[in-house]
């Protein structure tokens, strides 16, 4: 009762009604997997430089239903982050407005359900940029990558600490670990994630 409250909440301060379709019914068995790349891991300092996204219906992945973008941020990459996904200030000096970027992603996702590892950071951080644009937060329903791993995983070793790293989980689901961690790398790997994830009882 209180989820629906606060997404027609949401809806009414929705600012411009192109967007409406995000409230709409999602299509039947399909989601889409979502990765951020970003400046820091701080949203309320910090900048989205890269989003990545692919479509899943059914068991399948959608390699040819993928998205991709570079932003401009509005300062400089750290050290840090730069370590994690190899990308460079340079790398991105001729990325699009993140206005833009936001707005072609939710084209790309619509009203489907939202998949992701540590999902609640890349939320956090596009509706930093949604909310001031559009006066919603993403009404999308959301899937925690690592809360279904941990459920299945806990089965096994009630009493026991799981370790949720992403490289870990992968390892142990026996899936092949992509080289370089970019946005959507990552999120293609999330989606074999899922997909296996989705079909297996136990681990």
């Amino acid at each position: 009762m209180f989820s629906n409250f606060f997404r027609q909440q949401n809806q009414k301060r929705l600012k411009n009604q192109k967007f409406a379709f995000l409230f709409e019914m999602p299509p039947e068995d399909e989601v889409v997997v979502l990765d951020t790349e970003t400046t820091g891991l701080n949203p309320k300092k910090d900048d989205i430089i890269s989003i990545g996204a692919i479509k899943i219906k059914g068991n399948k992945i959608i390699t040819s239903e993928k998205f991709e973008v570079f932003i401009k941020p509005k300062k400089d990459i750290s050290e840090d982050s730069i370590k994690i996904h190899q990308i460079r200030n340079i790398d991105i000096q001729n990325g699009i407005e993140v206005k833009d970027a936001i707005e072609q992603f939710l084209e790309f996702i619509g009203p489907r359900t939202l998949v992701g590892y540590y999902l609640e950071f890349d939320i956090g951080m596009i509706n930093k940029y949604l909310k001031p644009h559009l006066g919603i937060k993403l009404p999308n329903k959301q899937i925690e990558i690592s809360g279904i791993y941990h459920d299945k995983k806990i089965k096994l070793i009630p009493d026991g600490v799981i370790d949720l790293r992403f490289n870990t989980i992968m390892e142990t689901l026996g899936l092949p670990i992509f080289g370089k961690h970019d946005a959507i790398n990552d999120a293609i790997m999330t989606a074999m994630m899922y997909v296996k994830l989705k079909n297996i009882t136990k681990l």
